[in-house]
């Protein structure tokens, strides 16, 4: 078990703010990472490879969970805050995960309290890496939402409004949470999952 406080996780649906959010953070001296997601969807685009969404949602998937993995084991030393755009966890919002990956995600546990933007139609956009209708992303949010639940974490929403007021909101958050509390319990396999 790989538990890290100190590893705040921001996901969620697509087109919610995330990265916006990691750049404001970025802004004001927090250490971040990048999401994977995206990177993977230009590189196998620019490459004429198939693990796309939309084309192989498995390999998709796959390929992203285990550079999430390594990102994360890799850095398992830090003992500053850190904030991730998306992880280990957004590779299991639907059917197609692995065994292996929902083993990863209950043995590599970032903080209990996972920020989860809502999608906001004002600032949603759709482009060549994000083709899902708003509709979708509001589907997409809500699985996510249940599997962090299922996972043992606690998603907590920033209020819309603007980025400087959402990296307020996140800090703030950050800066009351307990840290020596024990971590999130993650539910074993074939234990009955939440609703």
């Amino acid at each position: 078990m790989m538990n890290k406080p100190n590893f705040f996780l921001l996901t969620g649906g697509p087109g919610v703010g995330k990265t916006a959010l990691i750049e404001e953070l970025r802004r004001r001296g927090e250490r971040v990472v990048e999401e994977t997601h995206r990177r993977i969807i230009r590189e196998q685009a620019a490459s004429g490879g198939t693990a796309l969404p939309w084309l192989d949602q498995r390999a998709y998937l796959a390929r992203a969970c285990r550079e999430d993995i390594a990102i994360f084991e890799a850095m398992a030393d830090v003992q500053e805050q850190v904030f991730f755009d998306r992880g280990i966890l957004d590779s299991l919002i639907d059917a197609q995960a692995e065994p292996w990956m929902e083993a990863a995600a209950r043995t590599h546990r970032y903080n209990a309290t996972v920020f989860t933007p809502p999608p906001w139609r004002e600032i949603y956009t759709q482009d060549d890496e994000r083709k899902q209708s708003f509709e979708e992303c509001l589907t997409t949010h809500k699985a996510i939402k249940r599997r962090l639940i299922i996972l043992g974490y606690r998603p907590v929403e920033p209020p819309p409004g603007t980025v400087e007021a959402r990296a307020d909101f996140i800090l703030e958050v950050v800066a009351s949470l307990d840290r020596t509390a024990g971590p999130a319990r993650a539910p074993t396999a074939g234990e009955p999952e939440a609703p």
